[in-house]
């Protein structure tokens, strides 16, 4: 259900983009192509439409992130954050690595001819 709603928040987001780089900030962009007096939806209908889609592409955007947050794959009883697993499987930084207490020795004889 996750995906789904991850692919959905895709489509939505991709048409919110066409939307708005549809519109024009002054009145323009699809609205001002359709100049002639009888077309069935003049250029006041066109502006209100993409604006009315726009805030209901938004709307609807909030309310996928807010479901996909509801169907988020858990692991077990309790979730944990990928993040909070590797700070959790960390070495100590302050532990002091242990050395060789004494010299190795060396017993051969070339050591002991030089």
């Amino acid at each position: 259900m996750f995906t789904f709603i991850t692919v959905l928040i895709f489509i939505v987001c991709f048409l919110i983009v066409l939307l708005v780089l549809v519109q024009n900030s002054k009145g323009g962009g699809l609205a001002s192509s359709f100049s002639s007096s009888n077309q069935v939806m003049g250029v006041r209908k066109t502006t209100d439409f993409l604006e009315k889609g726009t805030w209901i592409l938004a709307a609807t955007l909030v309310v996928l992130c807010i479901a996909a947050t509801a169907f988020l794959p858990r692991q077990g009883g309790q979730a944990k954050s990928a993040i909070e697993q590797q700070i959790q499987s960390v070495q100590d930084p302050n532990a002091i690595p242990t050395f060789p207490q004494s010299a190795p020795q060396n017993t051969s004889d070339t050591a002991k001819t030089k």
